[in-house]
């Protein structure tokens, strides 16, 4: 489904599925703000509240979870999101032919 990371392939390796039109737009990039951004705001609230370290200890903690996390749920997020538009058949102005 992806030529590179996030890049999509013309096609579909394994359906022949036209790829061309696909775009999920800002549509996993939402959802992975709300889900990392909870996570990582719970676990510095916690980490901070409970040991209380210094400022720089929770930012050498929380910051690279916050990035890998982020980095490594956009791909999935993007394909699921994908998969949506085509499952539901869903398109940008909504006056395609059936």
């Amino acid at each position: 489904m992806f030529d590179g990371y996030l890049k999509l392939s013309a096609r579909c390796e394994a359906c022949g599925l036209d790829l061309r039109a696909a775009d999920s737009g800002d549509g996993p990039a939402v959802f992975i703000i709300l889900i990392v951004g909870m996570i990582a705001s719970f676990g510095a609230l916690f980490t901070e509240f409970t040991i209380h370290p210094p400022i720089w200890v929770n930012l050498l903690i929380w910051l690279p979870i916050t990035a890998i996390l982020t980095l490594a749920l956009l791909r999935p997020f993007k394909g699921v999101m994908i998969a949506m538009q085509f499952h539901n058949k869903a398109s940008q102005a909504r006056n395609d032919e059936v």
